[in-house]
């Protein structure tokens, strides 16, 4: 092994950052009209004042970065690439970018946000793909964020029994965009305010797509009302059902009655099936998978059986979907837990920078088209070879995203009147980087 040599520090006067990928993200969020649409939801700006647009854009450059922080913002004060790749006007300090995000934080401007990401997704979304048939899912679910140890407002106890906020969520397809996001406090109940969040997700969707969709929801919103607003916006469902005080033992009779028997070990069978139940008046096709284990997986016997018994509400025809393609439809729901991770961890956005309710939900919806960005890069750059050599990927996960293309190096050159980036010709990723971002440009 050889003695690393004794480097020199020097500086240069060639433009240099470290962040190339906001070029990316300038254009897709200049495509889809989202600085034009925080303009005309609000006021005129003040003489002087830091226009709303640049306060919303300096905001989503932040995210795209992973430092959803308000001070993250003073070490881009003096950098040129960070403004003229966003479009700004003018990068705010600190104090004026807390203060615009607080004066902003009204319920329109999370609208135009929303509606400009599903712009995005509908102009450069390279797939949304169906997850049975010709069905494309949504996913809505709370994750709790943890902000304990802190005064802010809205945070309370969560169901995780941990200080935070509970947000929701809805996803759109196998690639897992993000199409709608409220923040909650920690102690509201995941069915509060649930079915005008499905009203919002619902049209958000079909400005996304014309397809046909399946809302997959837990058993935190097994209620009637859900069902209903999914009928008038006729989208199908499967909502795992709450048992509540149904009796384990009839299910499993009725299982042993309806169902299809499978045994996939000794000691252990599986019935799988469907019946007919009443809610509210409604006749409403249920699906079960009720599993009786008299043998554990060790092979000793135990002296009362396990009995567990698992159940959805289904509007799908039987003839469309049978009991084990709504199981199986079911279990892809749970994909959404690692979209929730990614924008926890991956986007650092668990702990929101505000004291004040309002401008952390603010930057949560912001976080919806930022997510967005990120995962069209991601999906834009597998059709141009971002994947793994010899592994077969369907979506890149956004921290393996911001890392190798948000934080890429280059070197702004200006010249006669245009701006160029250079890579360095040893970077494997020059190429795709380049040709996602042509893309955006094209399509833009």
């Amino acid at each position: 092994m050889k003695k690393p040599p004794k480097f020199v520090i020097t500086e240069t006067d060639e433009f240099l950052t470290s962040h190339g990928g906001l070029a990316m993200i300038g254009a897709l969020a200049h495509s889809c009209g989202l600085a034009q649409n925080i303009r005309n939801a609000l006021p005129a700006k003040k003489a002087g004042a830091v226009g709303s647009d640049d306060t919303v854009i300096s905001m989503v450059g932040l995210l795209s970065l992973a430092k959803p922080d308000f001070t993250a913002i003073e070490q881009f004060r003096e950098d040129d690439y960070f403004k003229t790749t966003l479009g700004l006007t003018t990068v705010p300090s600190e104090p004026t970018l807390r203060q615009r995000m607080d004066e902003i934080a009204v319920p329109e401007v999370y609208n135009q946000i929303l509606h400009s990401s599903a712009e995005l997704l509908r102009k450069h979304a390279p797939e949304i793909t169906p997850c049975f048939k010709d069905y494309i899912a949504l996913d809505a679910d709370v994750s709790p964020f943890d902000n304990s140890g802190s005064s802010k407002e809205g945070v309370s106890c969560t169901y995780k029994m941990m200080d935070g906020y509970a947000p929701i969520f809805a996803y759109i397809g196998n690639e897992g965009y993000l199409l709608n996001a409220q923040l909650r406090e920690g102690k509201q109940h995941c069915q509060k305010d649930t079915p005008e969040f499905l009203r919002k997700t619902f049209q958000l969707a079909r400005q996304v797509t014309d397809h046909k969709f399946i809302l997959r929801l837990d058993s935190g919103n097994d209620d009637l009302d859900n069902i209903d607003v999914c009928r008038k916006a006729k989208v199908e469902f499967i909502i795992k059902r709450n048992l509540r005080k149904e009796s384990i033992d009839e299910w499993l009779i009725d299982a042993q009655a309806l169902g299809d028997w499978r045994t996939p070990r000794d000691g252990k069978t599986v019935y799988v099936g469907e019946t007919i139940r009443e809610r509210g008046g409604q006749s409403i096709r249920v699906v079960f998978e009720v599993t009786e284990t008299s043998v554990t997986a060790e092979g000793q016997a135990m002296l009362v059986p396990e009995i567990e018994v698992n159940t959805w509400w289904v509007s799908l025809n039987p003839r469309t979907a049978t009991p084990d393609d709504v199981i199986a439809l079911y279990k892809g729901h749970g994909t959404s837990e690692q979209y929730h991770s990614e924008l926890k961890s991956d986007m650092d956005l668990e702990r929101f920078p505000s004291g004040k309710f309002a401008t952390n939900a603010l930057i949560l919806t912001l976080a919806v088209p930022v997510f967005n960005m990120l995962r069209i890069c991601g999906q834009e750059g597998i059709k141009n070879g971002f994947v793994p050599a010899r592994k077969k990927v369907s979506r890149r996960r956004i921290r393996t995203v911001i890392q190798d293309l948000m934080y890429m190096a280059i070197r702004v050159v200006m010249h006669a009147h245009r701006v160029y980036l250079a890579f360095s010709k040893r970077n494997p990723l020059r190429e795709i980087w380049s040709k996602t971002y042509i893309s955006f440009v094209a399509t833009g």
